[in-house]
């Protein structure tokens, strides 16, 4: 159990948190929620002793196994596995004990090792770290590769796979789905529902705390307060709370009024029966938190677009990709006013690659891109973010896109995006992820743009800032393309789903339920063995075969690991071209990772060609 009693925690002069009184016990799987800035991360510090209480303590029984997501990665040479096996620090020395002492051929010592793994209950420990790795998107020929030669996000999921590796009896997870894609994202929800202890999650994935949270932590204004429930069960109770304390019944009323409003327009806009069906049970959860919703008061919006054609976008039998690395063949898409597209699909399997084929930024390797004379696109990705100007302020940044338009006016707007009054003018140095976010969707919705990709706009803002981007989307009167993670948002916003896996984009023939069933069914086939190809039956008279001269066994050997090793390599390179990280800085890295491809490809021919040439004198 984990105590605070009378807790405060400050974070330089502003307080955080005060007179936080609650336990929270062992087996509980907590959501802990809050806007941005109201001391989440710094709880999950305090916790781990990395920070004083300001008053009051905090009790965390000193037996306890804490385990939790470390923030950097250093730029290692151990294999992927190796290191997601050293999150299991006495199973890890054991293992690299047994591997020394059989390299030196001490069978003492390895007997020895063998006696301790049995101990610690470790021989599956390798099988485990591989399973992790394959549920968090690693396919196994990576497992082999070293940490230092991923970009970015996957290092952030090998930090989580390690997490997950260490024994723990708590287990703190801040937004662990981050960077991961759906497909990932339910493999987690899983993993932790069977996790045996008590799970402290921060997140703003509302299905995902739906999925998981057995209790709710809310911090707001200073405060700490548990709830029993998931995060719907926490939006009812606090609704009914705020009823009690005599919220303003008019203003309740008028938000009622524009929460049926917002879900008369999803009913109306419903164009498929499975999805509408998704859609409704979703919806199903907002009803009877409009005191909740009064509370948040975030409203943003999205302009009409200037001019709205029927027809704003198409591929017509379009292979995508970079350079010769071809993710995507025989794309045909049509985006028309009023399509609100999700892509499904595993991370790396070319949904940022369409998306980016669909703005145009990368060109087509064979087929046709065609666009309305009108077509008006905002696009949103983590670039998108990473491209804000350090050192300049919100107006500045809005002032570049709107020459000679009055500083008023610039402010009205960027006050409807939550930057009101002297913070329209603050340094975005001092920003969080979630401000930059929204300053960069600010800055799309000027533009008026009449289609919107959008890949994975959640990434960092709280759950405050999701529900006003359902909402501007659902007034949307263009046409949207949505790459995200978050259900919740895919589940209210999207009416049509389009799957994007091995090479191919197509239309999906079911909601975000079919979805997770057509994955684990995917998955449950990959896991099973595949039968032995059927023989086929001799010939009735066999003519004698002429004879070969026998290929060195030694050789033939020495060929086949060749060629299985460039193909790893070549593997782990497309994994990285299917990174939208590796693009950043004017796409440097994505050059210098296709002239690698490049290389990597000849050689791969060559080495088959000795190969089959061995294989002709067998």
């Amino acid at each position: 159990m984990i105590a605070f009693r009378d807790f405060a925690l400050r974070r330089g002069e502003r307080l955080l948190l005060s007179n936080v009184d609650l336990a929270l016990h062992a087996g509980w799987r907590v959501g802990v929620i809050g806007r941005n800035g109201t001391g989440k991360s710094s709880l999950f510090a305090a916790i781990q002793g990395e920070v004083e209480a300001d008053r009051g303590d905090i009790d965390v029984p000193a037996r306890v196994r804490i385990a939790s997501v470390a923030q950097e990665t250093p730029a290692l040479d151990d294999a992927a596995l190796d290191f997601v096996l050293s999150g299991d620090a006495a199973v890890h020395a054991v293992l690299q004990a047994e591997r020394a002492a059989m390299a030196r051929e001490d069978w003492e010592a390895v007997a020895e090792a063998h006696h301790k793994l049995e101990e610690l209950g470790g021989y599956d420990a390798t099988a485990r770290a591989g399973k992790l790795l394959h549920g968090l998107g690693f396919t196994p020929d990576t497992h082999e590769r070293a940490v230092k030669e991923f970009s970015g996000g996957w290092r952030v999921r090998l930090n989580l796979a390690r997490a997950l590796m260490t024994p723990s009896d708590l287990l703190l997870l801040d937004e662990p789905t981050n960077h991961l894609d759906l497909d990932a994202v339910l493999w987690l929800e899983q993993w932790l529902l069977k996790y045996p202890g008590t799970l402290l999650l921060i997140s703003h994935d509302r299905e995902f705390l739906d999925g998981v949270s057995t209790h709710t932590l809310h911090l707001h204004d200073g405060k700490a307060k548990l709830y029993t429930g998931d995060y719907t069960a926490f939006e009812r109770q606090r609704a009914e709370q705020l009823r009690q304390q005599q919220i303003a019944f008019e203003k309740e009323q008028a938000e009622r009024a524009h929460l049926q409003g917002f879900i008369d327009r999803f009913k109306a806009k419903a164009s498929k029966a499975k999805q509408a069906q998704s859609r409704m049970k979703r919806l199903a959860k907002l009803a009877g938190t409009e005191a909740v919703r009064i509370e948040r008061s975030l409203r943003i919006d999205f302009p009409a677009p200037a001019k709205l054609p029927h027809a704003l976008l198409r591929l017509v039998h379009a292979d995508c990709g970079y350079g010769e690395h071809k993710v995507l063949e025989q794309v045909s898409f049509i985006l028309e006013a009023g399509d609100r597209v999700a892509l499904l699909g595993p991370n790396g399997a070319g949904k940022s690659t369409l998306v980016k084929t669909l703005v145009g930024e990368i060109p087509l390797l064979d087929g046709e891109r065609g666009g309305h004379p009108d077509l008006r696109i905002g696009y949103f990705a983590q670039h998108t973010v990473e491209s804000l100007h350090e050192g300049r302020s919100p107006i500045d940044h809005l002032g570049d896109i709107a020459p000679g338009v009055p500083t008023q006016q610039l402010r009205d707007f960027l006050g409807k995006w939550n930057f009101p009054g002297d913070r329209a003018f603050e340094s975005v140095d001092g920003f969080s992820g979630g401000e930059r976010a929204r300053l960069a969707l600010a800055l799309i919705a000027w533009r008026q743009p009449n289609v919107l990709l959008l890949d994975e706009p959640t990434n960092h803002l709280d759950l405050d800032m999701r529900e006003a981007l359902a909402e501007a989307l659902s007034d949307f009167d263009g046409a949207i393309v949505l790459v995200s993670h978050d259900r919740h948002l895919i589940g209210l916003v999207c009416d049509t789903f389009w799957r994007v896996a091995d090479g191919v984009a197509q239309p999906f023939d079911g909601d975000l339920d079919a979805y997770a069933v057509w994955l684990r069914t995917r998955e449950a086939g990959d896991a099973k063995p595949k039968a032995p190809a059927k023989a086929e039956p001799a010939p009735a008279v066999a003519a004698p075969a002429p004879k070969k001269k026998a290929a060195n066994p030694h050789k033939l050997a020495q060929a086949e690991a060749r060629v299985a090793e460039l193909e790893s390599k070549l593997h782990a390179i497309d994994m990285d071209l299917a990174d939208p990280d590796v693009y950043a800085d004017g796409g440097t890295n994505a050059a210098e990772l296709s002239r690698r491809r490049d290389a990597l490809s000849q050689e791969l021919a060559t080495a088959e060609e000795a190969l089959l040439a061995l294989y002709d004198v067998a």
